[in-house]
């Protein structure tokens, strides 16, 4: 069967033929030439050296006993130098022993075919080399795509990272006061993102003199779509506007009267239903603090349970868990309201304290936070919400964790000696609900 000729529109291969031997050098040629390859002769493998680095070859064909240097030893030189392309290599010999053909593949010869040469071996042998460089060729060109292709990602992930950065920023002037001073109350903030940007989102605004509203909020997912959201959900609870404060209602005489927390989320979750109307949802506790009369209300939405760490060090837990906002129509948020004293702290966090993943697969859980709220008892504001998460890194054995970790102290501040005045009804410091 007669072998195909290569196709015309195809780029000539060149092929090096090196032989001491004039005759059998031309031999080789004028068959090369006939098939269409672009010849070139040499006598000495010094002198193919030299044309290789100045020529783009493609093919070598060389014999292997020459004076001088030898084509096993020029074979060694050929693949040592600095090609962009792969050059295929068929030494002639008429060595047949397997340690030499050995020798021949250890110095890195593609192919050997035995003197004298056989045109249709020699057409096999050549047709074996151009499958291998072809094949050579189309890596190098995907290669070269790939490449291009990551640089180009590169550009585009510098620059989202750029924007994460940027965003992370502006996500952090949401907590800009992370300790707020109201006089007889102290609130203090945390918020370590596991990404960038996450979904958590921890505040305060002052009602009045005697009133204090304090709220944690932890959107599902992660990441700017998370972000964007807490964002949004901030404008909803900033205090320097009340008119656009979903914990306020337009008064009869033109002024804002504050909601009760059961109500405040009722509207979060229909505003979440009927207008936002995405996939997120957010879990969420809110608390009024109300310095006059003691009494502290406060709805937990699907968040974790409201810590109330008493001043004797007794750590109570608040609420019955409660649905997340934005998942059921006319969901019921049960209110809880409960008599606090100067020295008592209130804290509200995240999942991302209580559902750490721990070493021993559990998770750090509210025992956990129990646990560490009672080691800490001595503490408050920034310093306890500090040793909250010492505590969760030497749980977790890492200080990286899976998910935005955020939390809220609210610190009622003892009150100087002849200006208590206790309110009517109201239980003092020192005696609990239900005492007589």
């Amino acid at each position: 069967m007669k072998l195909e000729e290569p196709p015309s529109a195809v780029p000539p291969r060149h092929v090096l033929v090196v032989d001491d031997s004039r005759a059998q050098r031309h031999m080789v040629s004028m068959q090369l030439r006939r098939w269409g390859y672009l010849v070139t002769e040499c006598e000495s493998a010094p002198s193919a050296l030299d044309l290789c680095r100045s020529l783009d070859i493609d093919i070598v064909i060389s014999d292997w006993m020459m004076p001088g240097m030898t084509g096993l030893e020029f074979c060694r030189e050929f693949r040592g130098m600095d090609r962009e392309s792969y050059g295929y290599f068929v030494l002639l010999t008429s060595k047949s022993e397997k340690t030499e053909i050995a020798d021949g593949l250890e110095a890195g010869a593609d192919d050997f075919l035995t003197k004298p040469v056989a045109s249709n071996e020699l057409r096999a042998r050549l047709r074996a080399g151009e499958r291998m460089l072809a094949m050579q060729a189309e890596l190098l060109a995907k290669n070269k795509v790939i490449v291009s292709t990551l640089v180009e990602l590169q550009k585009l992930y510098d620059s989202l990272d750029r924007d994460l950065i940027e965003a992370r920023k502006l996500q952090q002037t949401l907590i800009r006061d992370r300790v707020r001073d109201y006089g007889w109350a102290r609130v203090s903030l945390i918020l370590r993102n596991s990404g960038r940007v996450g979904g958590d989102l921890v505040g305060s605004f002052r009602v009045d003199d005697d009133r204090v509203v304090v709220y944690s909020i932890d959107v599902s997912g992660h990441g700017v779509a998370s972000a964007m959201m807490t964002a949004r959900l901030a404008g909803f609870l900033t205090g320097s506007s009340p008119e656009q404060n979903l914990a306020f209602q337009a008064g009869p005489e033109g002024g804002h009267l504050l909601l009760p927390p059961a109500a405040v989320v009722d509207r979060f979750n229909r505003l979440m239903l009927e207008e936002i109307q995405v996939e997120q949802y957010f879990t969420m506790s809110l608390a009024v603090m109300d310095h006059r009369t003691g009494r502290l209300d406060l709805v937990q939405a699907g968040h974790p349970h409201p810590m109330l760490l008493r001043a004797d060090g007794l750590v109570e837990r608040l609420g019955q868990g409660g649905l997340p906002v934005g998942l059921i129509p006319d969901a019921d948020y049960a209110p809880i309201s409960v008599q606090v004293f100067p020295g008592d702290r209130l804290i509200l966090c995240s999942d991302g304290f209580t559902e750490c993943p721990l070493p021993n697969g559990r998770d750090f859980g509210e025992d956990g936070l129990v646990e560490s709220l009672r080691a800490s008892a001595h503490l408050s504001g920034s310093d306890l919400l500090e040793a909250m998460v010492w505590d969760l890194t030497r749980a977790a054995e890492s200080d990286s964790f899976p998910d935005d970790v955020s939390g809220i102290v609210l610190d009622l501040l003892p009150q100087e000696t002849g200006q208590h005045r206790p309110v009517a009804g109201i239980a003092q410091p020192g005696q609990r609900l239900g005492d007589g």
